[in-house]
């Protein structure tokens, strides 16, 4: 499993935080994709324009490449009725998969999902057992189904896991996904692909620029809050990512050629910050990854990103902050409320060239 060196820094957990009113927390997507709002940082010249998503495509250049996560997220949160009590329902999140039939979940209440107890999902599309209980009590559970026809039954039953501060009804699930989605396994949107187009994408590679997958599955271990006052004793949660050598070769020669490397996203980003050498050269690879980034840390293979505005004192701050001045990207945030951009997984972006 991958993980970084320690930083020496003396940056506190409320370095990070920022007044946020509860009114500019996105409750449903933009009416199109790319007609949602772009802050658009330039880290040589301190500037910040304002313009809306479509104009993403203005400050690409030829020779660069785009780096996507093409993980899909799954109808993973799912309501289970104990096999012996019809009337006790059990709510679970599949967090992530840990064999063929077997997946680690959040269950709440916790205390109805002892051990041996089994769960009936749907009208019995799904029947689960809980075989284990893993760190922070969550429940490994074995399914009655794998591999694909674990997916096709979560379509019929599953929900998709929307984050808790989004409290209004996704009217159409598509909406949680990018339109390049394809490898089933995570429990959250990579939220920063979900301003693409077809059109848009289309245009982008008319212009001479690549856009190459990676994934990374999308578990909750990202968005977990910051317990300790001290940045570097948090622990980050792993999450699985591969990159191919098909991927890895394109981004290579891209750099070596003047291109920016630039990415759709934090987790995009520590998939490449993961892999990289010191020369910023990347390779073949799929392992666990528990990469924290914050303050300090010294980007090797990544030139750009792409990415929405982030929730107070959480890691995605800490990161973003790593790649810009942290005293500027919270004056960007601070002119973000003020201008009323919308925050969090359905709300507007902002590009750090």
């Amino acid at each position: 499993m991958i993980t970084n060196e320690r930083i020496k820094t003396e940056l506190k957990k409320s370095d990070f935080f920022y007044d946020l009113p509860e009114e500019l927390i996105a409750q449903t997507p933009a009416e199109k994709r790319d007609c949602s709002r772009l802050m658009v940082l330039n880290r040589q010249t301190g500037s910040i324009e304002h313009k809306h998503f479509y104009d993403i495509i203005d400050y690409l250049n030829p020779n660069d490449v785009l780096v996507v996560n093409n993980s899909k997220v799954i109808p993973a949160r799912i309501f289970g009725t104990d096999a012996e009590k019809d009337d006790r329902v059990v709510e679970f999140l599949l967090l992530r998969r840990h064999g063929d039939r077997v997946w680690e979940t959040l269950v709440r209440p916790g205390k109805k999902a002892k051990i041996g107890k089994k769960f009936i999902f749907g009208d019995g599309e799904l029947v689960g057992e809980i075989t284990d209980i893993v760190e922070e009590g969550n429940r490994l559970i074995t399914f009655s189904l794998g591999g694909a026809e674990i997916y096709s039954a979560l379509e019929k039953i599953g929900n998709m896991p929307l984050p808790p501060y989004i409290t209004e009804k996704l009217e159409d699930k598509s909406r949680y996904q990018t339109v390049y989605a394809k490898t089933e396994g995570s429990a959250a949107a990579p939220t920063a692909g979900l301003h693409f187009t077809e059109e848009l994408l289309d245009r982008i590679k008319q212009k001479g620029i690549a856009i190459v997958p990676v994934m990374l599955h999308v578990g909750l271990g990202t968005f977990r809050p910051v317990k300790e006052d001290d940045v570097k004793d948090h622990v980050m949660h792993s999450e699985y990512f591969s990159i191919s050598k098909e991927s890895a070769d394109e981004i290579n020669r891209r750099k070596a050629n003047g291109g920016r490397v630039i990415c759709v996203g934090t987790t995009s980003c520590r998939v490449l910050e993961s892999v990289a050498k010191d020369d910023g050269t990347l390779s073949e690879m799929a392992d666990d990854t528990a990469i924290f980034i914050y303050p300090g840390y010294k980007f090797k293979a990544v030139d750009a990103l792409i990415t929405n505005f982030h929730l107070p004192e959480s890691t995605l701050l800490m990161l973003v902050s790593a790649l810009y001045n942290r005293e500027k990207m919270l004056e960007a945030y601070k002119t973000a409320v003020d201008e009323k951009y919308r925050f969090f997984s359905f709300g507007d972006a902002m590009f750090i060239e």
